[in-house]
Formats: structure tokens, C-alpha cells, sequence
């Protein structure tokens, strides 16, 4: 069986995010999308709240059988190991995310040369997106309907409702 990881921080998961769950999914016989708990970032939602958000979405896209959603910290190699799997997808926005990517690549091929990753170029409608983005129009109450899958809408407004309220 080809397991793949598509990680990230998906804090919120975006409709590029699920473009590329999409296309992944079809190459690998079980993808798991790792949410990344990561100490050093500051989420709008918990690593808890992005899986079930995530988890959402999946459900709601009856092609996404295969896709299952864990949440980590800690290497993402340890991870893959952990996981049983061979490939990690990525997803590319632009020649910077290129860069940046093709290091963390080879620095995880050094660590496991089983482990290999595949890149992900996004589609055109969706290159200019990022979650971080998405949280700065949803914190004023702009309009993420065209960014987000249509079952976090009021999730994302309602976390930024319950901060204002505390």
C-alpha cells in the first residue's frame, strides 16, 4: 500500500488546500493530511479544531475515501516513519515556495532516503491563497467564502467572534 502525508499547519484549511487533497489522493492508496502542532507558531484554532474542521471537509467530499487526518508534532520524517509512509506532498505557490520546499526535501531525504516528496504546483485560481490571508480578511469580517470550503465559513467567524468576546 502507497501512503502519502500532506502536511501543514491548515489553520484554516483553504480550497487550495483541498485542491491539492484532491489531486494527491489520487496517487497514493491512503493519504493522511498531518496537522502540525507546532509550538513555535501562534494557530487561530487548535491542532484538535483544525482536525476536526478538516475532517469536515472530508466528509463531505465522497472522493476522498482514502484520506484520513492525524495531527503531530515533532519531525516530520519521524512522522512519515510512524505512518509507514513513502511520500510527502508539498504544495507550490510560486518559485519562493520552491526554495524553500526542494531544502526541506532534501534534508528529509538525507534523514530517509524511503521517503521522497512530490510537488504539487496549485492551481492558477488559487495561487495568490494562504490561510494566513484568509484569517486577516475573516478577522474583519470581509467576505472568505471564495477561500474556504462553504462548512468553515461560520466556523472561522465564530472563532474570531468568541476572541473579541473574551
Amino acid at each position: 500500500m502507497k501512503i502519502g502525508i500532506y502536511p501543514g499547519s491548515f489553520d484554516p484549511i483553504t480550497r487550495g488546500h483541498l485542491d491539492i487533497i484532491v489531486r494527491a489522493s489520487g496517487l497514493v492508496d491512503k493519504l493522511i493530511i498531518g496537522v502540525l502542532q507546532n509550538s513555535a507558531k501562534k494557530p487561530l484554532f487548535t491542532a484538535e479544531e483544525r482536525v476536526e474542521l478538516i475532517e469536515r471537509v472530508v466528509k463531505e467530499n465522497t472522493n476522498l475515501t482514502s484520506v484520513q487526518v492525524i495531527a503531530f508534532e515533532g519531525l516530520l520524517i519521524e512522522f512519515a516513519r510512524q505512518q509507514q509512509a513513502s511520500i510527502i506532498v508539498r504544495g507550490l505557490r510560486a518559485i519562493t515556495d520552491f526554495e524553500y520546499e526542494l531544502q526541506i526535501a532534501q534534508m528529509n531525504h538525507k534523514l530517509d532516503s524511503k521517503v521522497d516528496t512530490v510537488f504539487f504546483t496549485t492551481s492558477v485560481e488559487y495561487s495568490y491563497l494562504s490561510s494566513s490571508a484568509v484569517k486577516e480578511i475573516a478577522s474583519y469580517g470581509g467576505d472568505i467564502s471564495q477561500f474556504v470550503p462553504d462548512c468553515l465559513i461560520k466556523s472561522v467567524y465564530d472563532k474570531y467572534n468568541s476572541i473579541r468576546s473574551v
